[in-house]
């Protein structure tokens, strides 16, 4: 709540209904620093962001749209599938997160934005939702959610694992893992909120949502990589990753036809199952294989396949986020996917042409 107050702030005083919702796009992408559910987001969007919305004059369409496609690319540094494709490409995850995926995603998200601005307006004229301001000040329409009483200071903590990274490096303080980083942040989280209400029933009953949620998304992630190592096995046993690079080798262009394949593939598998991380998980086993094979860059083939396994899931009537967020705003699963199709569209060709133009094979 804290993080939405301070970040929505510059966009208090816009009037026309469209540059709010790409503000509001914007402001929901950096959201993702600190949620990592792309459907734990979606819900959280639409009870914040999307009553301010549609109050000041934006469509529902147009407004679930947008809360449904903030992760159409990754942004978290320490989101669970960055970490395995840095560490599939074997790389460092600093340098992985912040030189090859965070540029790509900013990049994406700019172009996506503008997409947003264009597609949206056109469906509302095409289903005749004219999108008028009421004049009504943001101060009023405010969700509840919006209005909470914790301290504005609160806002560093959900970015407190990725400052660490940078501080315990090795370098400047000794290294620390990941998961040192974020059991640290929920101490330091604890003891603020317990000097703040001096109340340890209430801290502790925080704590068990947080561990609860943690054991979820833990099983979850197990789960997919038991799986996706099967999977890729396999594949491999049955002479898939041999026909793909014979295939790729006889057009001349091998590196940029692999990874073209292993796009489409992922973002197929996104759509039709509906999760990102299955997808991601199940085809990232084989990356690194063929990278060796073929003696490319791991990370050209693994950073396009995250990144679309995402915007595939912003295009799955089926997935989560888009359930939620259509459930919510009370209109089509389908309809939901048409309005995020031209930008998800828009994020993975700029994925695609940013991988050959900047990241090196």
């Amino acid at each position: 709540d804290v993080v939405i107050r301070v970040l929505y702030k510059p966009l208090r005083h816009v009037r026309s209904p469209y540059v709010l919702m790409i503000g509001g796009f914007i402001l929901a992408g950096l959201m993702s620093f600190a949620i990592h559910s792309a459907t734990a987001l979606g819900v959280f969007l639409m009870a914040t962001l999307f009553p301010i919305m549609t109050r000041l004059g934006i469509s529902a369409p147009s407004a679930a749209a947008i809360c449904s496609s903030t992760t159409v690319v990754n942004l978290a540094p320490t989101a669970a599938d960055v970490i395995l494709a840095a560490e599939k490409a074997n790389a460092n995850l600093i340098d992985f997160a912040f030189k090859t995926i965070l540029p790509m995603s900013l990049v994406a998200l700019f172009f996506v934005a503008i997409a947003h601005y264009y597609w949206q307006r056109y469906c509302d004229r095409r289903e005749g939702l004219v999108q008028t301001t009421n004049g009504t000040p943001l101060a009023n329409t405010e969700a509840t959610a919006l209005q909470s009483d914790a301290p504005l200071g609160y806002f560093i903590l959900p970015f407190l694992p990725i400052i660490g990274l940078f501080i315990f490096d090795g370098a400047v303080a000794e290294k620390v893992e990941l998961g040192g980083l974020v059991v640290l942040t929920i101490f330091i989280t604890a003891l603020l909120e317990f000097a703040r209400t001096k109340k340890a029933t209430k801290v502790y009953e925080g704590l068990e949502v947080c561990y609860r949620g943690m054991a979820e998304g833990f099983s979850a992630v197990v789960v997919l990589l038991v799986a996706a190592g099967i999977f890729a096995h396999g594949l491999e046993s049955i002479g898939f990753v041999k026909a793909l690079i014979e295939s790729a080798q006889s057009t001349g262009a091998a590196a940029n036809v692999v990874m073209l394949a292993l796009v489409i593939i992922t973002l197929i598998v996104a759509i039709a199952a509906g999760s990102g991380n299955a997808a991601f998980f199940a085809f990232v086993e084989l990356a690194p294989k063929l990278a060796g094979q073929m003696g490319i860059n791991p990370a050209y083939l693994i950073a396009p396949m995250m990144q679309v396994s995402n915007t595939g899931r912003s295009l799955s009537p089926v997935s989560g986020v888009m359930v939620a967020v259509s459930g919510a705003a009370k209109i089509s699963p389908l309809l939901l996917v048409k309005r995020n199709s031209v930008p998800g569209l828009v994020a993975v060709l700029v994925v695609v042409v940013y991988t050959m133009m900047f990241i090196p094979k």
